[in-house]
């Protein structure tokens, strides 16, 4: 079997197995179809891999109008393979999920204000507003801790007795860098920031509604641009004022870069002086101060300039000690 194929059929076999069950019923059935049926799972091979991932795929093809049945759906997409190859060839996953926000504010409630805020990986720069963002912390039994204020809030449950971070340092400077920047007031990229929600996950459809208007209201600076590349990140961040805390966030963007590249830009923002937010598998790099036993590390690593503050889920959805 041609190695590329094979690989799509893994991807969406592990897709349908581990990540879409309790968030999407459509996807799961998707994904499973999908890893079954190597005529239509051939369509995709020639992608390269960051343009083949299920969730890009699926949203192209609801996009583009493709029926929820599977059967209908693998139809559409052998009828309309030259048009769904061309979108996704031209889109990567853009995730910008704004409650990744809450964990961002431990970290950020460790550093002096006020700050100027870079985010590599910032599409359309939902996660450059932390200080724009309500937040409801969910204690143990069932208490909640509130913080901030704004027309979206961010709920996260707190484990294991973790403290709600007291404060929110201000916010000066916002920039970010992203290959395929999105505009929050364009009709088109709000659009595909929002197809980019799993069917069935309406709180967060709502949410990234709330933050899409946030952003349409006062837009960051958003440079196109390869972050890892040498000069980037540094002429951005020269910007920032002088005055200001520099603070470089990579929130769930590293895992996209090849390890190369994402090794040269972990380097670059060091070479900055600048504190480093970033949110990742404990795996995926070893940059952190100390070692991680990812065995027994429950979700993913918070960090701050290297050191863990907290163990995460992903998205945001939980936060838990280090």
């Amino acid at each position: 079997m041609d190695p590329a194929l094979a690989d799509v059929l893994q991807r969406y076999d592990r897709f349908a197995r581990e990540e879409a069950p309790g968030r999407s019923a459509r996807y799961a059935e998707w994904a499973a179809g999908l890893a079954a049926d190597p005529e239509t799972a051939a369509i995709l091979a020639p992608l390269p891999a960051p343009h083949r991932q299920p969730p890009v795929v699926f949203a192209v093809t609801r996009m583009l109008g493709a029926p929820a049945d599977y059967g209908a759906w693998a139809a559409f997409v052998r009828a309309h393979a030259e048009r769904i190859v061309a979108e996704c060839a031209a889109r990567t996953t853009q995730t910008n999920e704004p409650l990744r926000c809450a964990p961002l504010a431990f970290a950020l409630a460790r550093i002096p204000g006020p700050v100027a805020l870079l985010e590599v990986g910032a599409s359309a720069g939902l996660c450059l507003f932390p200080d724009r963002y309500a937040y409801r912390f969910v204690e143990p039994g069932g208490g909640t801790r509130l913080l901030g204020s704004g027309p979206v809030v961010l709920t996260s449950e707190l484990r294991g007795g973790l403290a709600a971070p007291e404060r929110i340092p201000e916010i000066v400077w916002r920039a970010g860098i992203d290959p395929q920047p999105r505009d929050a007031r364009r009709e088109e990229d709000r659009a595909w920031i929002e197809g980019l929600v799993w069917p069935g996950e309406d709180e967060r459809a709502r949410r990234i509604a709330g933050a899409l208007d946030i952003a349409a209201a006062d837009p960051p600076e958003i440079v196109a641009a390869d972050a890892s590349e040498e000069g980037v990140i540094a002429s951005l961040a020269a910007r920032a004022p002088a005055d200001a805390t520099l603070v470089v966030t990579t929130p769930g963007v590293l895992p996209h870069l090849p390890r190369p590249a994402r090794e040269r830009l972990i380097s670059q923002i060091r070479d900055l002086g600048a504190r480093w937010i970033t949110i990742d598998h404990p795996r995926l790099h070893d940059a952190w101060t100390a070692p991680i036993d990812a065995d027994a590390w429950p979700g993913f690593v918070l960090a701050l300039d290297g050191t863990p503050v907290a163990a995460t889920d992903p998205l945001g959805g939980w936060i838990a000690p280090a």
